[in-house]
C-alpha cells in the first residue's frame, strides 16, 4: 500500500509500505525535486530510504534503517518525452543490513555513475 504525490515546494514523494505473510513490515520512502538550471536542463537530487521490522538473512536485510540511495541527474530535455541524463548515485547500507553485505563479500556502500534516456510514450 502506498501514496504518491507532490508535497509542499514540489517535492516528489512516495510512501510505501509493504506486509509478507510472515509477518514482515517494510516501508520504503522516496523523494525528488527538479531544479530547473534553464527551460530544458534540469537538475534532479533524489533519495530513497528502506526500513525494515525483522531481520531476513535470507534476503541479506536487517531491522531497522536498512539502506540508502542517493544521487544527483543532469538530464536536457528536447521535449517532455525525450530527456538523456547522466548522474551519479550513492547506495549505502546501514546496521545489520551492512553486516550482512559484508560477510558475503560485498561493499556497504559504493558510488556509480549513470546515464540513460528518460521517454514517455
Amino acid at each position: 500500500m502506498g501514496i504518491q504525490g507532490l508535497a509542499p515546494y514540489f517535492f516528489d514523494v512516495e510512501l510505501t509500505g509493504y506486509v509478507s505473510g510472515e509477518g514482515h513490515l517494510a516501508t520504503k520512502l522516496e523523494g525528488s525535486y527538479d531544479l530547473l538550471l534553464t527551460q530544458r536542463l534540469i537538475l534532479q537530487p533524489q533519495v530513497e530510504v528502506n526500513l525494515y521490522s525483522k531481520a531476513d538473512p535470507v534476503r541479506m536485510v536487517g531491522a531497522g534503517f536498512s539502506d540508502i540511495d542517493t544521487g544527483l541527474r543532469l538530464r536536457y530535455e528536447f521535449s517532455r518525452k525525450f530527456a538523456p541524463y547522466l548522474g551519479v548515485v550513492y547506495e549505502g547500507k546501514f546496521g545489520q543490513t551492512a553486516r550482512f553485505a559484508r560477510r558475503a563479500g560485498e561493499s556497504a556502500g559504493d558510488v556509480r555513475f549513470v546515464f540513460g534516456i528518460r521517454t514517455w510514450f
